[in-house]
């Protein structure tokens, strides 16, 4: 599966496209669904409230928009201890993996958020996260498919709205029509700035970059990744 990665995937159930899970659990992953994940479930009114997250986690917010098999989030987790992440993705065995590592190894500043994200956007404070991921979203080639693509309009002033002034957009994709479709929308938007100067600007990953499997699988491919970051407008 194309990971879709606080970090919160964002989609109007009415518009949802996608798969909501794959070949059966294996046992733990089913315990870890059935147990673990009611005690990590999130939704906006929960952020709003200030209840999300344990008192002493007092770094920044994140949002990660369809994590896939969380590869990056738990990493970017264990990086930052005392940030505060939440993830959402709607595919159920991806959502296993990551309870997966969050048991192994004891990951406590993770929330998820397993249904369309949309439903978490409206209800989120406005200004509340301080940096977005977008990692290899399903880039729905086919001309008559754009509309499905996670970038569009309507989602990039949601996400405007949900970050605070200065904050960070990251979106990587390795597909090239995909990166400019982004990049012109989001410039056209007047919502935010793009970081880009010059190719190692989007060349490169972020420095705390976590690669995924699928990013190993687009490499071995012969696939390059545009790294794109957007800083919101004050």
């Amino acid at each position: 599966m194309r990971p879709s990665s606080f970090w919160v995937i964002l989609k109007d159930s009415s518009s949802f496209f996608g798969r909501r899970k794959g070949k059966p659990l294996r046992a733990h992953q089913d315990e870890l669904v059935r147990d673990l994940l009611p005690t990590l479930r999130v939704s906006g009114a929960d952020v709003a409230a200030g209840a999300a997250f344990a008192p002493d986690l007092t770094g920044e917010r994140w949002l990660e928009i369809g994590f896939g098999g969380g590869e990056h989030l738990a990493r970017m987790a264990e990086l930052h201890p005392k940030d505060r992440f939440i993830g959402c993705e709607v595919f159920l065995n991806g959502v296993a993996k990551l309870l997966a590592a969050v048991e192994s190894r004891q990951l406590t500043n993770i929330r998820l958020f397993d249904e369309d994200a949309a439903r978490l956007l409206a209800d989120l404070p406005g200004a509340c996260i301080d940096r977005i991921c977008i990692l290899y979203p399903d880039p729905w080639p086919k001309f008559r498919q754009r509309k499905r693509r996670f970038i569009s309009p309507e989602n990039i002033e949601k996400l405007a709205r949900v970050l605070r002034p200065g904050g960070e957009l990251r979106f990587a994709t390795d597909i090239d029509d995909y990166a400019g479709w982004a990049l012109s929308l989001m410039i056209k938007s007047e919502l935010f700035d793009w970081r880009g100067a010059s190719p190692d600007d989007w060349s490169h990953p972020w420095p705390d970059w976590a690669s995924t499997r699928y990013e190993i699988k687009a490499r071995a491919a012969g696939r390059a990744t545009s790294y794109l970051t957007f800083i919101r407008r004050s």
